[in-house]
């Protein structure tokens, strides 16, 4: 008769009726060793080793199971003894499966950051074709400019020559150098770079009245009186007022049709470019765009291969997991039993039930 048959006629002929009748399975297993006293079973933990340790008698089936768990129920053992041995079991079992299943996602893993980082560029490559696609070229007046500083300076060359044909007479000798610093001077009054007659916000004094009109006024001034000595009246005054609005304005005007026209060559420039990054780089970009979508393609083919690789050693880890969690439970359900009837016998019905 098996040790679990035992117990159970046992229970039914000499346990009181208010104690519940532990049913244990019919199931037939070897009867275990019989002691003449108490028994306290010997925990077999399996060797620490690098391979898989045997496996331990008790976890061969669930009947060889249930038969531990009641002998450690009636024992002064701790669960934990055993619970620990199962889990140190399955430890070595399960480690060969663990290190795979690692191997295997961190290799997912870093497919998947390759994949994401591919696809940030192709997103970047868009936003930059699409800013690309809406700029606009800038409108400029080159044409308009070139001509303007084109007529500023045949003024300049027109305001010279006026200028030293009226000084003349009265230097022979040097007069072309004179009538160029007279022009230089009155024309280019460089105290400001801009007209004070075109700051509207800016608060007029005699100082800058004094810096815009001083030289230039200076240089008329003197014209005038180099012509008055051979030329009529009306026309020294003639001459004076003509040169001073030309020695007050058109150095202005020259120079500023110098910057606007390095700021239109400027805008002409970067349409140019603009027009040529459209073709150049849209068409580099979109080589580029494709050759990260063949690349991802890759590397997903890549990623699959390794998820249904990885399907096989996972499931069988599960599986392992689950088949751990269940002898625990019922390793732990057969002991919480036997140790509730424990508190009821003494030790020489324990030693009757254990023959």
């Amino acid at each position: 008769m098996s040790f679990l048959d035992r117990l159970k006629n046992w229970f039914r002929s000499e346990i009181p009726a208010d104690v519940p009748n532990y049913e244990a399975p019919a199931t037939a297993i070897e009867p275990q060793n019989e002691v003449n006293k108490p028994v306290t079973p010997t925990t077999e933990v399996p060797v620490n080793t690098a391979e898989t340790p045997l496996t331990p008698f008790w976890l061969e089936n669930e009947d060889a199971l249930r038969d531990e768990g009641v002998i450690f129920g009636l024992s002064e053992s701790k669960a934990e003894e055993k619970i620990g041995a199962i889990r140190n079991y399955f430890a070595h079992k399960t480690a060969d499966l663990v290190e795979t299943v690692g191997n295997l996602s961190e290799r997912i893993n870093e497919l998947n950051l390759f994949i994401g980082q591919k696809e940030t560029r192709i997103e970047e490559l868009k936003e930059k074709a699409r800013t690309l696609e809406n700029r606009e070229a800038e409108n400029h007046y080159l044409p308009r400019t070139i001509v303007g500083l084109l007529l500023s300076l045949a003024m300049c060359v027109g305001n010279y020559y006026l200028i030293d044909e009226s000084i003349q007479p009265n230097f022979p000798q040097n007069h072309f150098f004179i009538a160029l610093g007279i022009l230089l001077a009155g024309m280019f009054n460089l105290f400001n770079p801009k007209s004070l007659f075109h700051e509207k916000d800016t608060p007029i004094s005699w100082k800058n009245v004094l810096e815009e009109v001083g030289m230039p006024l200076a240089a008329s001034v003197f014209v005038f009186v180099q012509a008055l000595e051979h030329q009529s009246t009306v026309r020294a005054l003639a001459l004076l007022l003509f040169t001073f609005f030309l020695f007050l304005f058109a150095g202005k005007l020259l120079l500023s049709n110098l910057t606007i026209t390095k700021n239109d060559v400027s805008l002409w420039l970067n349409n140019r470019r603009l027009k040529s990054d459209k073709v150049s780089k849209a068409g580099e970009w979109d080589t580029e765009q494709n050759q990260l979508k063949n690349e991802i393609d890759e590397l997903r083919i890549q990623k699959w291969k390794i998820v249904d690789e990885l399907k096989a050693p996972e499931a069988e880890l599960n599986r392992l997991n689950e088949k751990r969690e269940m002898m625990i439970k019922l390793f732990e359900s057969e002991f919480n039993l036997a140790r509730s009837y424990r508190e009821k016998l003494t030790s020489k019905q324990i030693k009757k039930i254990l023959e």
